[in-house]
């Protein structure tokens, strides 16, 4: 079976086409428990959602901050497994129509076995995979796998990346390719810099890929400003945080969605 990467394309497409960028939404597979992330991930479609990023919970995620380690450690007490994360990414893309990512370290894949994860998540219906910690010139088995199967291979880029190393980057990429904002963790920041606009537009001199800007996007605000320059816009530690502070799991569903909601209007109302 192949993966929903022209799904994933077509998404992108349909909001460029209506001018305005797509919200993306990420939200830990297994949290707070495996049926409980399905839910929300139905949630923030509901809300408004263009395509969601799964994340396959880690014990080491250089890349997240507080809120979705917190997360992640919940998911990983609650015993959560890559079968989960698939199972999520079926029964939410079963659900919701829309593309549905793994965002994942490459250690798991690694352990898990290439050929196996790209099937599996091939026959899930997943779209693809976020691979913010896998070397573009350590990436060939991998792309190798994804382009059988039928995945986009999404690669992180950031600021301090050089003009050289976002076309090496760029080529290798499909599907889209991740902006970081600024340098750092995930998290909500009171504003997201300068910084991103410029990544933005030395990326697309390098790809016709889209171009999404993720790492401290937070509110209707936030999305409109990164809307106005940016492909995409990727939220997640808002909606995690949403979860964390509800009082139980039907409070934190509805402010999840209250949330993609307000971000879905930012990014249709470009300055």
């Amino acid at each position: 079976m192949s993966g929903n990467r022209e799904l994933l394309e077509s998404a992108l497409a349909s909001a460029a086409a209506e001018d305005r960028a797509a919200l993306i939404a990420y939200l830990p597979g297994g949290f707070p428990t495996v049926d409980g992330g399905i839910e929300a991930v139905k949630a923030v479609v509901a809300g408004g959602a263009d395509i969601v990023e799964v994340g396959l919970p880690h014990s080491d995620p250089v890349l997240d901050g507080p809120v979705i380690q917190t997360a992640d450690d919940i998911a990983l007490k609650g015993g959560v497994k890559i079968a989960d994360i698939m199972r999520t990414v079926r029964e939410a893309y079963e659900a919701t129509g829309v593309p549905i990512l793994v965002m994942t370290y490459w250690n798991p894949i690694d352990r898990y076995g290439v050929d196996r994860f790209t099937a599996e998540l091939a026959a899930a219906g997943g779209a693809g995979c976020i691979l913010p910690d896998l070397p573009v010139q350590e990436s060939g088995l991998w792309r190798e796998h994804a382009e059988k199967h039928g995945l986009a291979t999404v690669f992180v880029v950031a600021p301090s990346s050089k003009d050289a190393r976002l076309a090496t980057i760029t080529a290798a990429g499909s599907g889209f390719v991740y902006a970081s904002s600024l340098m750092g963790v995930t998290g909500t920041r009171e504003s997201v810099g300068e910084q991103a606009q410029d990544l933005v537009r030395r990326t697309r001199a390098t790809t016709d890929l889209p171009v999404c800007v993720g790492i401290g996007v937070s509110t209707r605000e936030h999305a409109e400003q990164v809307a106005g320059f940016a492909d995409g816009v990727i939220v997640g530690s808002a909606f995690v945080k949403r979860m964390l502070d509800a009082p139980d799991a039907a409070a934190g569903l509805a402010a999840v969605r209250a949330l993609a909601g307000e971000l879905a209007e930012g990014v249709r109302k470009r300055r």
